[in-house]
């Protein structure tokens, strides 16, 4: 059965998130429903990343094996045509290895997670963006993320419910800038525990606001305890915005 790579766009608002659940809609059963319409028969989507319920992607990648060789702009077009009226786009789909996997294959995952930092709430944004009244500092919060790079436990970034095998993870990169009256904190590593990177912005937000410096950040890692660590972000300021593979995935 020939296999191919789909590059995904959804906003995730209203969806329990990526993987199928027992109730609510999910991005991933869209897009079978899509395939199923689309082929006549049940056809499974695997995706990179899991995310959760309310969060985005800008540029999730799945993989689908499909009973006979289509033309790969035949299938983008079907597939958007299926989808209709969900918020998610197939933005690209071309063959793929026999044994890729969108999710094992994986060498790097990016995210993005955006705060409005105003006294304004969001109208154009909303549901896409974590709107923060009070003014933070993103100097302190950069200089705080620095604590987090690198190879460490992750214990007090990991929500409860992470079915990671351990919470030891290598954290590549963690950037805060600011453009305007958006903070935006970019986070890239191969792979990510759950609420990892929403966890880390609950804490930032922290030090933003003056309630903790940048060295307690770093004391909170050293805990090894989730009750150590600031809130979990809200969902809405998150996306998956990229994920890269080794060069050789395309037949």
């Amino acid at each position: 059965m020939p296999r191919y790579k789909l590059t995904i766009e959804y906003c995730g608002t209203g969806f329990v998130g990526w993987q199928r659940q027992p109730s609510g809609l999910s991005i991933q059963e869209a897009l079978e429903t899509a395939f199923q319409r689309f082929c006549g028969e049940a056809i499974g989507v695997f995706g990179a990343g899991r995310t959760d319920a309310g969060v985005h992607a800008w540029a999730q990648v799945a993989h689908a094996d499909l009973p006979r060789v289509v033309e790969p702009e035949v299938i983008r077009g079907a597939l958007n045509h299926h989808l209709k009226p969900h918020p998610i786009s197939v933005i690209a789909v071309e063959p793929a290895l026999g044994a890729f996997d969108a999710r094992r294959w994986a060498i790097e995952r990016r995210y993005l997670y955006r705060i409005l930092n105003r006294r304004a709430p969001p109208a154009l944004e909303r549901g896409r963006v974590w709107h923060v009244a009070p003014a933070l500092d993103a100097a302190a919060m950069r200089e705080a993320a620095c604590h987090l790079v690198g190879l460490h436990d992750f214990t007090t970034f990991r929500d409860s419910q992470c079915q990671a095998k351990s919470p030891i993870k290598t954290l590549d990169a963690l950037d805060v800038s600011q453009l305007g009256d958006e903070i935006h904190i970019a986070a890239r590593a191969r792979s990510f525990l759950h609420h990892q990177v929403r966890n880390m912005a609950g804490t930032l937000k922290l030090v933003g606001l003056g309630r903790w410096c940048p060295e307690d950040v770093g004391r909170a890692l050293a805990a090894c305890d989730r009750r150590a660590g600031g809130p979990t972000a809200p969902p809405d300021g998150l996306a998956l915005v990229a994920v890269r593979y080794p060069e050789t995935t395309a037949t």
